[in-house]
């Protein structure tokens, strides 16, 4: 197959797509890991009412299949040339479709979305719910199984499909009619993108994005029959979970006028992760987008958590399953951006430069909740707030209190996985777009009191998913082959003390983190019932 598919050409290469919540890039990646052709578009989301989030399956779809020629074409290279597809993909946004036309019933509705955001706190509140924890208490208490304890603290959250799903089968006749008929597919975006490239052949996800559900059972490694009867949900939708590294087949040859064989389909964190290298227990890598998500490797066995850092699948490659205990905030770029567009600044550049060109915020605090909070707060009903504003606040002042807001949230996911985790923590390394921001990364640094590396290419799920690959294809032979082509970009140190304690910078602004906690306190709930 190779050499055919290869015809004279020597050289192959590996296409990945990353399918991100703002846009949709794909690169061409040679042996050494190095782009050799990339294209990039613009995600569109809709906002059809306040607080729901959408997006167009046809217009993904278009951008998806834009971007590959353009890198292919960027490359200088053919279609045959291309050795593998892996594609990583912006976890629980998802649509049902018709099964045998493959028309969607909806549009996307998006991990952001809070339609369900009343459902999620009903259920939370539930004497269901109450009784599920004592039960599982009780149960955990006489088996001591990890899973018991993990199921006495389950908490819903509307970042989890589970009941933007109740919704749309709620809400959506065609939906429960063609759920009736046999006839509905669910997936989130991989699946669909997979079903789509196979014209129809393939239903499948793998395990890292179906355990980014809430609908998976991550000690079963199965979908959750309790969970779907408990909320009502038809099991028969659900597609089939894969390995990440697995043959999902070809893609149709009328699409990209060559079949090319799609052999991994990863979440975007997990694809972080692996793009990162952190194969090994205790390392933690932390994605600065449109949300931040700190993730920590922890091995063979799922985490349980009290305080909502999440157990998922990492990757599952040949028998070989890696865990996660995974922590975020929803609105790092999202705040950015707001900012940018209230035009307290032209170019996000500059606002590394201006949260310097001041010493302090002058007192202001930035809440950046515009999509609630997440661990360890988990309040869906939190708003967006400064607060501490007066005359002399200037737009650095605003900038700067922004952009610490970003780091502060940092210190609290962290703070909560030392916790929670009880697993010595090795490497930490940094990626997504805000990443290049050096005032954040200092900050987050002096406030861990650790060394912080950044990678030259701050985007790392597309690197992450055509590793993966790439390994089940042979074009790159091993992990430790994977980790010689890292490069890193920058290395932060905290200031002070060069031993891993806490700086004295982390001193200086203790004051600072106490006023932020307090305008978090004043902005939970506010969306809440008086």
């Amino acid at each position: 197959m190779g050499s055919q598919r290869n015809g004279f050409h020597k050289e192959t290469f590996i296409l990945s797509v990353d399918v991100g919540t703002t846009s949709i890039r794909c690169h061409v990646y040679d042996k050494e890991a190095k782009i050799r052709g990339s294209c990039t578009t613009k995600v569109a989301l809709l906002y059809p009412e306040v607080g729901h989030v959408e997006m167009k399956p046809d217009a993904l779809w278009r951008g998806f299949l834009n971007v590959v020629k353009g890198a292919v074409q960027d490359a200088g290279v053919q279609m045959r040339q291309i050795e593998a597809l892996g594609i990583s993909t912006q976890r629980g946004t998802f649509t049902t479709w018709d099964r045998k036309t493959g028309v969607p019933f909806h549009n996307f509705i998006s991990w952001q979305d809070q339609r369900a955001a009343d459902l999620v706190k009903s259920w939370n509140r539930s004497c269901t719910m109450k009784a599920i924890h004592g039960t599982m208490k009780m149960l955990y208490f006489l088996t001591r199984q990890k899973r018991m304890l993990a199921a006495s603290l389950i908490v819903f959250s509307t970042q989890h499909v589970t009941f933007r799903l109740v919704w749309a089968l709620t809400h959506y006749k065609q939906v429960r009619q063609a759920v009736a008929e046999g006839n509905c597919c669910f997936g989130t975006i991989d699946t669909w993108l997979l079903f789509k490239l196979t014209n129809g052949r393939v239903h499948a996800t793998d395990y890292s994005n179906a355990s980014s559900t809430g609908i998976f059972d991550s000690y079963q490694m199965c979908w959750s029959g309790f969970l779907c009867s408990l909320v009502s949900l038809p099991l028969s939708i659900f597609p089939k979970v894969e390995n990440t590294g697995h043959d999902f087949g070809f893609t149709d040859p009328s699409i990209f006028g060559e079949p090319i064989p799609i052999m991994s389909v990863i979440a975007d964190q997990q694809a972080a992760m692996f793009g990162e290298c952190c194969f090994d227990v205790g390392d933690v890598k932390i994605t600065m987008g449109t949300g931040t998500f700190m993730d920590i490797n922890t091995g063979s066995k799922p985490h349980t958590s009290v305080a909502g850092l999440y157990p998922l699948v990492g990757w599952k490659i040949g028998p070989e399953v890696v865990y996660l205990a995974e922590g975020n905030a929803a609105d790092t770029g999202t705040a950015i951006k707001w900012a940018q567009e209230l035009e307290l600044f032209s170019d996000v550049q500059e606002t590394s430069a201006m949260a310097y060109s001041v010493s302090d915020s002058d007192g202001v605090c930035f809440v950046p909740s515009f999509s609630g909070l997440q661990a360890p707060l988990n309040d869906p009903k939190a708003c967006a707030s400064l607060m501490g504003l007066k005359p002399s606040t200037t737009k650095s002042h605003l900038v700067r209190a922004i952009l610490e807001s970003v780091a502060f949230r940092n210190k609290q996911l962290y703070e909560t996985m030392l916790r929670e985790t009880h697993i010595p923590i090795t490497n930490i390394r940094v990626d997504g777009g805000v990443s290049s921001n050096d005032f954040v990364m200092h900050l987050t640094a002096d406030l861990f009191g650790r060394k912080i590396v950044r990678p030259q290419h701050h985007e790392m799920s597309c690197l992450g998913a055509a590793f993966v690959a790439g390994l089940v294809v042979g074009f790159w032979r091993t992990r430790a082959e994977l980790k010689k082509l890292q490069s890193t970009d920058e290395v932060f140190l905290p200031k002070g003390s060069p031993k891993m304690g806490a700086s004295s910078q982390s001193r200086e602004y203790i004051h600072a983190l106490q006023s932020w906690e307090r305008a978090l306190r004043r902005s939970m709930n506010w969306y809440g019932k008086p």
